[in-house]
């Protein structure tokens, strides 16, 4: 699985069949089937556009994806959430995260050892009391599909947007931004406990936020971005 995460983190378009191909080549004894049920596991989906093979197969509420063509202009416009795989020395956790669009700030996140809705939920919960965005974007996973985190959004007077299955640029900044704490933080630190994670990545996103310059920024600051508005 730490195989796993380290190349699609790299290259997220790798599908099952790919992955598996790859990891035989790095010496891996593993057929097509273990891969698709690690990637389950882990929550991962290929990112790249695709037919949708088993529409009706899911009884959530639809919602459209409605950030093509928008234009972005100030904090607070567009949220997006998402969830990401974190490789430990025995074992793994999940790591969620609420991000501005504009500014490119961290506004919430939380970490889990599964993937129950319940963490999601109170990673929103500090995020809207902390803000309201106008559009909340996040993928079709079952976290954000729930009632409770829809119904939530909706009841903050925020719309609901939802990713297309598959699609690699529909949330690309929070893509982005599981690169940037991969690389700079999880994997160079090697964290041991998850006590050491969790005080590891706080003390990482309040360097993202708070002092890491983007270019695409200007070389600003998220945070100082964030609180121009």
């Amino acid at each position: 699985m730490r195989s796993i995460d380290l190349e699609y983190t790299e290259h997220p378009f790798l599908g099952s069949r790919r992955m598996c191909v790859w990891l035989r080549s790095q010496g891996h004894a593993v057929n097509r089937k273990r891969v698709q049920r690690l990637y389950g596991a882990m929550g991962l989906e290929a990112i790249y556009p695709k037919p949708r093979l088993s529409a009706g197969d899911r009884a959530h509420a639809k919602y459209p994806y409605l950030l093509r063509g928008e234009a972005i202009g100030r904090p607070d416009r567009v949220w997006s959430a998402d969830i990401t795989y974190v490789p430990m020395p025995c074992g793994f956790m999940y790591l969620a995260a609420v991000i501005d669009w504009y500014s490119r700030y961290v506004v919430s996140w939380r970490l889990s050892n599964t993937l129950d809705g319940a963490f999601c939920c109170e990673m929103l919960e500090e995020a809207l009391s902390l803000g309201t965005p106008e559009i909340f974007n996040t993928d079709q996973g079952v976290q954000f599909t729930a009632e409770a985190w829809t119904g939530r959004v909706e009841r903050a007077g925020s719309r609901v947007s939802m990713d297309g299955r598959g699609r690699c640029h529909d949330n690309i900044f929070i893509e982005r931004l599981w690169r940037s704490v991969k690389y700079e933080d999880i994997y160079i630190r090697g964290y041991e406990t998850v006590r050491e994670l969790e005080a590891g990545l706080r003390s990482y996103f309040e360097y993202y936020n708070g002092k890491r310059h983007h270019q695409s920024l200007e070389n600003k600051t998220p945070a100082a971005v964030y609180r121009e508005s």
